[in-house]
């Protein structure tokens, strides 16, 4: 399930810079991280995702709106 998972994000990402880059949009990689948040165990291990030479790294926590929310789906 996690290859599932790392493959529809990565799929994910290469729309989104498809659909930015339409736009007149830049997705900055070096600027830019991702996280999937899941209730599942296996959810901290590391994936970064590789687009056009460019590395896009998966965060285990992420700072929102003063809130650290974190890869367990929890705050």
């Amino acid at each position: 399930m996690l290859d599932t998972s790392v493959h529809t994000m990565k799929k994910n990402t290469e729309v989104l810079v498809v659909a930015g880059k339409e736009i007149g949009l830049e997705i900055i990689a070096d600027k830019t991280n991702y996280m999937d948040m899941s209730q599942d165990q296996n959810a901290g291990q590391s994936c970064n995702i590789k687009i056009n030479n460019k590395f896009f790294i998966r965060v285990e926590q992420f700072k929102y709106l003063g809130t650290f929310l974190t890869n367990q789906n929890s705050a």
